[in-house]
């Protein structure tokens, strides 16, 4: 991060070079949304990858260029523009894995992905439901978009599941904390 000379804020990040298409989108649709809902100019290297994302706002706004990014990131990441501007919502935020932190060997990452996934992605899906958030297995990525309880709740279960936990303990332990949290909302009605 760093300001240049006209005292904007400027962002660098790099990208898959596959996902380059789909940040521009068609005829530079989502691009230009992305620009225009966060008050940015976005440079894309399409050769590298990199990308070069400059707030445009008179009042040295940074929360539009961080925004623009965890979006850009969200569909580097393998989630659709259409989910990836959910972002926009100031209680909703991006967090990755990356499962090279937690793998010693390609074959340990794809294990681990299936496990995620699940069979006909039901895994994902039934993650998803349970934390309320979007899930995307990309690579060796794993996005995750929510709130932060959400998100934090669907990251906690997808490290369950690489540290080797079975799928009925991830699921009663996100059953629980969904009770959980219903409980604690109505307590907050009935004061």
């Amino acid at each position: 991060m760093n300001k240049n000379e006209n005292d904007h804020l400027s962002l660098s990040i790099h990208i898959p070079e596959d996902r380059i298409p789909v940040v521009i989108g068609n005829k530079g649709k989502t691009k230009n949304e992305i620009c225009k809902k966060c008050n940015v100019n976005i440079e894309i290297e399409s050769e590298t990858g990199d990308i070069t994302i400059t707030s445009t706002s008179k009042n040295f706004d940074q929360y539009g260029a961080l925004k623009a990014r965890d979006i850009i990131t969200a569909i580097s990441s393998g989630f659709s523009p259409e989910r990836a501007f959910r972002i926009l919502d100031e209680e909703t935020l991006i967090q990755i894995l990356d499962l090279r932190n937690f793998t010693s060997s390609s074959n340990s990452t794809s294990r681990i992905k299936g496990r995620i996934i699940g069979e006909k992605g039901k895994a994902r899906k039934n993650l998803e439901e349970l934390t309320n958030t979007f899930i995307s297995v990309y690579g060796h990525i794993i996005g995750v978009i929510g709130n932060y309880e959400e998100t934090k709740l669907a990251s906690d279960a997808i490290m369950l599941l690489i540290n080797g936990r079975s799928h009925k303990t991830v699921y009663e332990m996100l059953y629980q904390a969904k009770r959980r949290s219903k409980i604690e909302k109505l307590q907050l009605w009935e004061k």
